[in-house]
This record gives structure tokens, C-alpha cells and sequence, in this order.
């Protein structure tokens, strides 16, 4: 196997498995939130963040994949060991984003549901969701710092 492919492998589930993460998680809380714009349009200001939320995943995803790519693109003789270390840099954030943006999803879907109910408790369902959140910015930052020690 080649070094460059390994080391585009960890590029490309940076950014894909997050991309991912974020559009299944974006679609969940986007058919919930349709669902209850469909009886009260007027909601549409307090379900956009729910909606929008699990699509940042797939953004940290994009940045470590930037970032990554820099990192390689500037090496003329790319080594064996440097090449897993930008694999093993791309995980944390594809594992993580694909994951939580998921799970996000479920929460800001659930969320909506409560939003149609009792819409001056949307905030409530934001704060919930940004617990999931928090594991995404922790791989993000794992990734990050990883991607800081390769040489």
C-alpha cells in the first residue's frame, strides 16, 4: 500500500465520515422539524438551529481534512510513519463526527417534537443538544492536537 494512500485515507475519513454524521443528523431533525412547521409555520425561527446544529460535525470534519491535507502537501518524500500518524490524526474527528452529528440529530429531532408543544421551552432542547456537541468538539480537538505532532 502506498504512503500516500494511506495518508489520504486519514484526509478522507476526516471529512466523509463526518460529512456524513452531519447530513444523517441534519435530515433526522429536518423531518421533525418540517413535520411541525407543517401545523405551525411560525415555528420556523426556533427549529432552524435545532435543524442546522448536527451539520458542525461535518465542518470539524472539513477543517482537520484542510488541515491534514496541508500538512502532507508540503512534504516532497512522505515516510511510512508520518503517513499513519495523518490516518491516526483523521479518526478521532471522522469517528466522533460521525457519531454525535447522528445522535445530535435524534436529539434536535426530539427536541422539535417538544418545540411544537411547548415553544417557550426550545432553548431547553438547544442546551440538550449541545451536550452531544461536546464530544464532537473533543474529538475535534484530540484530532487537532494530534495533527500538532507530526513532524
Amino acid at each position: 500500500m502506498s504512503v500516500h494512500l494511506i495518508a489520504y485515507l486519514g484526509v478522507a475519513l476526516a471529512c466523509a465520515l463526518a460529512g456524513i454524521g452531519s447530513s444523517v443528523g441534519v435530515g433526522i431533525a429536518a423531518q421533525a422539524s418540517t413535520g411541525v412547521m407543517s401545523v405551525d409555520p411560525k415555528k420556523f425561527g426556533k427549529l432552524l438551529l435545532l435543524s442546522a446544529l448536527p451539520g458542525t460535525q461535518g465542518i470539524y470534519g472539513f477543517v482537520i481534512a484542510f488541515l491534514l491535507l496541508q500538512k502532507i502537501s508540503g512534504v516532497e518524500t512522505l515516510d511510512a510513519a508520518t503517513a499513519w500518524k495523518v490516518l491516526a490524526a483523521g479518526l478521532p474527528v471522522a469517528l466522533t463526527g460521525l457519531l454525535s452529528g447522528i445522535h445530535q440529530g435524534k436529539v434536535c429531532g426530539a427536541g422539535a417534537m417538544m418545540t411544537a408543544k411547548q415553544p417557550d421551552d426550545s432553548g431547553k432542547a438547544l442546551i440538550l443538544a449541545v451536550f452531544v456537541e461536546f464530544y464532537a468538539i473533543l474529538g475535534f480537538l484530540v484530532s487537532f492536537l494530534m495533527l500538532g505532532q507530526i513532524g
